[in-house]
């Protein structure tokens, strides 16, 4: 079986394992209070032109950093404001709610399935048809009518902004559009979050126009995926808003994010940050997509969206999909109706150009 299901399939990238192996015989303190955890912060905080290291913080998975940063970050009474496609709404089992902070969905995600169907009654083309105008973004317009619709006692108050970059449908921000929601939180008086999981793939997807120090300006707080990177385990998390940093590793203890061997953490992303490591492995995986996308384009394949990263969104006959798990290991994403259904396929440092010629090959067998 081919594995196109997640980019987190494998243990990690040989560099990163290699620096954990080197690393085997040295004794650490706890608690990420090591000088490997002190090096990787300085080239962390040297790539996002910070002059300190004191709002960067080590957790071991994207869904701890995201309960960890709404539990500090926010009072009782706020809320975090989200597309209806975003990962704390969907793949997270509720862990902002168990906070006790409400996530508020705006409408800027509009079904899928259903503008799919809309592109191709239009007799939109294949692909270059397929709807791409949010990719599961917020914009700052959807922001400001969160904020209209929410404005005294008797309700939630927003507070967050949370977005991720890339989104869950492999949507990317650009520079423009942060500044717009990062106009539209001053506004309001919000918080900007970012979720960094698929970081790495966004800054190095066709035509990005922003970098890590774009992000950390323009951001309260974002972290730096490190497990859909290459990692073992790990994520980075930026708060760039001083304020929000009061007694933030008291917080990460009580919510279980602060991890007794956060020396593990430290190596890894000293790792890395050494010689490009972090984009290098990002740009991989998203010239393996971008083959396979292209492979899939010139056998005609529709998508439910289109996406520049690593995440792809073929659209499929059911019995297709089914010949295709004979040999592959993918997602099925969402049902499009009658005997369609779009899946998602996802490269990763460790795809191979031989895995995507399999998977194009054995696809031009099924159609």
């Amino acid at each position: 079986m081919i594995n196109f299901k997640n980019d987190y399939n494998s243990p990690g990238h040989p560099a990163i394992l290699k620096a954990v192996a080197d690393a085997a015989d040295s004794k650490f303190p706890g608690y990420g209070t090591d000088e490997a955890t002190d090096r990787a912060k300085q080239k962390i905080a040297a790539l996002i032109g910070s002059r300190g290291c004191d709002g960067i913080h080590f957790l071991p998975g994207g869904t701890q950093v995201n309960l960890t940063a709404v539990s500090a970050f926010l009072r009782p009474h706020e809320a975090v404001v989200a597309a209806g496609s975003s990962h704390v709404q969907m793949h997270e089992t509720g862990a902002i709610e168990a906070t006790g902070h409400r996530v508020l969905l705006t409408d800027s995600h509009t079904d899928a399935a259903a503008l799919y169907l809309s592109s191709q009654a239009e007799g939109a083309s294949g692909a270059k048809g397929a709807p791409a105008a949010q990719g599961g973004k917020l914009t700052a317009d959807s922001v400001r009518r969160i904020c209209e619709m929410h404005t005294d006692e008797h309700m939630v108050k927003p507070r967050l902004v949370y977005i991720s970059q890339a989104t869950e449908l492999g949507g990317v921000y650009s520079l423009a559009e942060l500044r717009a929601l990062r106009e539209a939180c001053d506004e309001h008086k919000l918080l900007l979050y970012m979720d960094g999981a698929r970081l790495g793939v966004a800054l190095t997807s066709p035509g990005v126009d922003m970098g890590l120090s774009d992000v950390a300006a323009l951001c309260d707080a974002f972290y730096i995926g490190g497990a859909k990177n290459g990692l073992l385990f790990g994520e980075a998390l930026v708060i760039s808003n001083e304020a929000l940093g009061e007694d933030f590793r008291f917080i990460q203890k009580q919510r279980g994010g602060l991890l007794a061997k956060g020396f593990l953490l430290g190596i890894q992303f000293g790792a890395l940050f050494e010689n490009d490591l972090f984009f290098k492995i990002a740009r991989h995986a998203n010239a393996m997509a971008a083959k396979l996308r292209a492979g899939l384009e010139g056998l005609g394949c529709s998508f439910l969206v289109a996406s520049l990263t690593n995440q792809l969104f073929p659209v499929l006959r059911v019995e297709q999909v089914a010949k295709l798990e004979e040999n592959f290991l993918f997602e099925r994403w969402e049902h499009i109706g009658g005997d369609l259904a779009a899946v998602r396929f996802v490269t990763s440092w460790n795809t191979s150009e031989d895995d995507v010629d399999a998977l194009i090959n054995t696809v031009a067998s099924v159609l």
